[in-house]
Formats: C-alpha cells, sequence, structure tokens
C-alpha cells in the first residue's frame, strides 16, 4: 500500500489517476485548488478507505508546502506524487501575441508558471525531500502536454510551462536516481474531459477527433493507467522518460 498526492484531482484526469491508484489498493490525498465540491466527490469515489482531501493554492511556495505536510500528516507519508494541477487553455486564458495587451500578457505568462511548472517543482522538492529524510524509494510523475512539442500559438504560456515541467522531470530523474526516486512524465494529446464536452460536442468536435487517425480524443483513463505504470516499481527503468500519449496525432522525431 502506497501513500499517493495527486494534485488536482478535484475532476477530470486528476480524478481518474486518484481513482486508479485507489482502485490498486493504494490510500490517496486528493488535492485541490479552489473546487472543494469535486475534490470531496473524488473522495467519496475512491475505492477502499483512509483517502483524504488536501488543499492549497499551488502557485504559492508556502502553501505548497502546506500541502506536503498535511498528505504527510493525515497518511503518515507520501510515496508518490502526480503533478497534475495546472492553469488550463481556456478562454480566459487565451493570450495570442496579436490579441491581448501587454499587461494581460504578463499577467497570464505569471499565472501559468507559478502553478503549472512552480507549482510542481516545488512540490517535487518537498517531496524528494520527505523521502530522502525517510531513506525510502518513491516515484514522481508529471501531467505534461502534447503541446509542449506541437507548439500552442494562442497559448504560448502553458505550452512553455509543459516543456519546461518535461525538462525539470528529466533533470529531477538523474538527481534523485541515487535516492531510488523515479520521474516520468506523460505528454497527453487532447483529453475527453468534462470541462471539453461543450467543445466536442460543438462545431469544432469533428475537427478535434480527426487530429488522430483513430478518429477519437484521449480519455482520462487512458492517462491514469500510464500514470499508474510509470509509479510502478516495473517502470523504473524508464525514469527520465516523457512518454507521448496522444494516439498519433503528433509525432516526435
Amino acid at each position: 500500500m502506497r501513500r499517493v498526492l495527486v494534485t488536482g484531482a478535484s475532476r477530470g484526469i486528476g480524478r481518474a489517476v486518484a481513482m486508479r491508484f485507489a482502485e490498486s489498493g493504494d490510500r490517496v490525498a486528493v488535492h485541490y485548488g479552489s473546487d472543494a465540491e469535486g475534490a470531496a466527490r473524488t473522495q467519496r469515489m475512491l475505492a477502499g478507505d483512509g483517502h483524504v482531501v488536501v488543499s492549497g493554492d499551488l502557485g504559492d511556495p508556502d502553501a505548497v508546502q502546506q500541502v506536503v505536510d498535511a498528505t504527510v500528516r493525515e497518511l503518515g507519508g507520501v510515496d508518490v506524487l502526480v503533478n497534475n494541477a495546472a492553469v488550463a487553455p481556456s478562454a480566459g486564458t487565451r493570450h495570442a501575441v496579436a490579441e491581448v495587451e501587454y499587461a494581460q500578457w504578463q499577467q497570464i505568462w505569471h499565472q501559468m508558471l507559478d502553478v503549472n511548472l512552480l507549482g510542481a517543482v516545488n512540490l517535487t522538492y518537498a517531496v524528494a525531500r520527505h523521502l530522502i529524510d525517510r531513506g525510502a524509494t518513491g516515484s514522481i510523475v508529471n501531467i505534461g502536454s502534447r503541446g509542449a512539442f506541437k507548439g500552442e500559438p494562442d497559448f504560448p504560456a502553458y505550452g512553455a510551462s509543459k516543456a519546461a515541467l518535461h525538462a525539470f522531470g528529466q533533470s529531477m530523474a538523474v538527481a534523485l536516481a541515487p535516492h531510488g526516486i523515479t520521474v516520468a512524465s506523460v505528454a497527453p494529446g487532447f483529453v475527453g474531459t468534462e470541462r471539453q464536452a461543450d467543445k466536442l460536442a460543438g462545431a469544432d468536435g469533428a475537427a478535434v477527433r480527426a487530429q488522430s487517425p483513430f478518429g477519437r480524443v484521449g480519455t482520462p483513463e487512458e492517462v491514469a493507467a500510464a500514470v499508474l505504470y510509470l509509479a510502478s516499481a516495473e517502470a523504473a527503468w524508464a525514469s527520465g522518460a516523457v512518454l507521448d500519449l496522444n494516439g498519433a496525432s503528433y509525432l516526435r522525431t
């Protein structure tokens, strides 16, 4: 039985990841930033017992440490960290260069980098130090994005934050290997979460599905399966990997 901290687990990919670990017999700390009701719903959906809910603004370094401290206190430790929480592309975070003023450009860049990159950076530090101080092994899995490679012209801060997260994960894979801590990343393409339901049902849905030669989008459960594997002992030799999970919609060379 492992103790697993999943950030941004009030819905979507984070909820699916939390459910998959719970189904495997692990105890999960369900983190949320603002959606307390969604996090409570996730907790109720988890198999088994002993799961907890923790909250905190991951853009605040002090709150990050408090999230890890609360998880350690409630679960008795942390063995696996899944860095899933992110400020995602939306109408409110669109920042195409030709469309926004400089002040808005700066605000969105800071918002995305503070959570998507620095939040994960600080969580990784706190959990890694917890493991090292315990003399324990563990796993860290980052949820990156296809956009880190394909480009995000309307959301460049999002693409940059995910590219940096991939690179950070690879650096940590090397740094933490001597301590028996693995670090890997998943880079999903378009995933059919609740947040994307309207887009998939609307005029753009067919074009989005056509991005993949399979003619569909990914599911949160497919991402969760990849995360569960990368956090497993069997995947230790995959430490440092960035796993493309996009249905052949974008192929790196």
